[in-house]
């Protein structure tokens, strides 16, 4: 497939260097070229200097080829315009980044594919959508829903007052639980496991599980940490992904906002409602206090700094607050989270990827989710005549060793399919895959 991205920043690089690794030819469009000769220097990828909403540039990165247009630049006009012009010049496929939530509306949508843009997304309210789900589901670090909730994906770590604790996963689906559900991956000590029946969970296991819909109230009970509803939470930072976290969320609970800077304070009280807003230092544990951080329910550090967030939710975290979120830019953090303590860490260009994979994976893709500090990734297909998965009962495909299938939808009936359980054309399917396992998927579904 050939890819056209512009502009080279985090999102970009993060993109160009995973889809060129999957053998995509990759062109990206940057201002900056001493980034692009690094970027040169270390990927196999077609650079091109210059503005991506230039005519000429556009027609040196080959966009008469390009399959997907990306245009993903941290400047919202250029993205627009680029792509407009990008699929009058051939582009198949155009996606255009955007900072205003206006133009996400139903609406608007319709408007920009009429101008020759046929998605627009914005990383930030994609974070404010994520930080929602993982307040609703407070039990769990990670929150992956498809076909709109009927399946979820969930993510948490091994307490050692968890009932699954030191129990094999056959004693898990035979004594442990009435409801039916798939263990797909277990994180422990930094190594990614596909666990086979007869592994036994330890404490502090990171496990990622598939269940219904209905059953996702049960697997709480799994977990071991007592479960508390959330009303309160407190929001650290003056970013534009803060403010708009707390402009989303304080429709539904009591807010309070800490921002260390007197201006930023200033605008934020005239955009909010109903929040609390305060001026001070969020790695000041004094003025947490002072602010009530110990009757709050959950603590979200969305500052500009990785470390202020890790610092301070863990600050939240010795301080008793039920769930902490921390915003990370380096997705080295990812695998911290595991370990000392804080509940989920968010990485907005990771979250932005997701979103954008979905559209690029070849085969019918639904969705898809990296797990995050895991080496596997979550995927939904839809199933195609003459799929080689609808030859036979599951329990008689040859792919124990490529992936895990998560559930089934099927005629709008979500399913945890066992053995005998039949894939037929129509079905959406998703599965659980190891990254390196991922060109052999994507054959299957194409």
């Amino acid at each position: 497939m050939n890819i056209v991205l512009a502009g080279a920043g985090e999102i970009g690089l993060n993109l160009a260097k995973s889809l060129a690794h999957q053998n995509h030819n990759i062109s990206i469009i940057d201002n900056d070229r001493d980034h692009l000769d690094i970027i040169a220097s270390n990927e196999d990828v077609l650079t091109v200097h210059g503005d991506a909403s230039s005519i000429e540039v556009l027609k040196n990165a080959n966009i008469n080829k390009a399959d997907i247009f990306l245009a993903i630049t941290s400047m919202e006009q250029t993205n627009l315009l680029s792509a407009i012009i990008a699929k009058r010049l051939g582009a198949k496929r155009t996606f255009a980044r955007v900072s205003n939530p206006e133009f996400l509306s139903e609406g608007q949508q319709v408007n920009f594919t009429g101008l020759g843009v046929d998605k627009i997304f914005s990383p930030r309210i994609l974070a404010v959508k994520e930080i929602g789900r993982l307040l609703q589901r407070v039990a769990f670090s990670d929150v992956f829903e498809f076909e709109g909730g009927k399946i979820y994906s969930v993510g948490f770590k091994v307490d050692k007052t968890s009932v699954i604790n030191n129990k094999s996963l056959i004693e898990i689906a035979q004594r442990v639980c009435d409801f039916p559900l798939r263990v797909l991956t277990v994180l422990r000590d930094d190594e990614t496991i596909i666990p086979s029946g007869n592994f036994i969970l330890n404490e502090g296991d990171h496990i990622y599980l598939s269940v219904l819909s209905k059953d996702l109230k049960k697997v709480n009970r799994l977990v071991g940490k007592k479960l508390k509803k959330i009303k309160k939470i407190m929001i650290v930072g003056g970013t534009a992904l803060a403010l708009s976290t707390a402009k989303k969320m304080e429709q539904y609970y009591k807010v309070t906002l800490i921002i260390n800077s007197q201006a930023k304070a200033r605008s934020a009280i005239d955009d909010l409602d109903s929040t609390l807003v305060i001026v001070g230092d969020p790695s000041e544990i004094e003025l947490l206090k002072g602010e009530g951080i110990e009757g709050m329910d959950a603590f979200i550090a969305l500052t500009s700094k990785s470390e202020t967030n890790i610092i301070s939710s863990l600050l939240a975290e010795e301080l008793g607050v039920f769930k902490t979120i921390a915003l990370v830019d380096n997705t080295a953090y990812i695998r911290l989270s595991q370990h000392i303590g804080i509940d989920t860490f968010i990485n907005k260009k990771d979250i932005a990827a997701d979103y954008i994979y979905q559209f690029v994976r070849q085969g019918k893709v639904q969705a898809i989710s990296s797990m995050h500090g895991t080496e596997a990734e979550i995927i939904e297909y839809e199933v195609q005549e003459n799929n080689k998965m609808t030859k036979a009962p599951i329990k008689n495909l040859d792919i124990s060793n490529q992936f895990i299938i998560a559930g089934v939808i099927r005629a709008g009936e979500a399913n945890i399919p066992d053995g005998n359980f039949q894939i037929i054309t129509g079905d959406k399917i998703i599965i659980m895959v190891h990254k390196k396992q991922i060109p052999f998927v994507e054959g299957l579904f194409s």
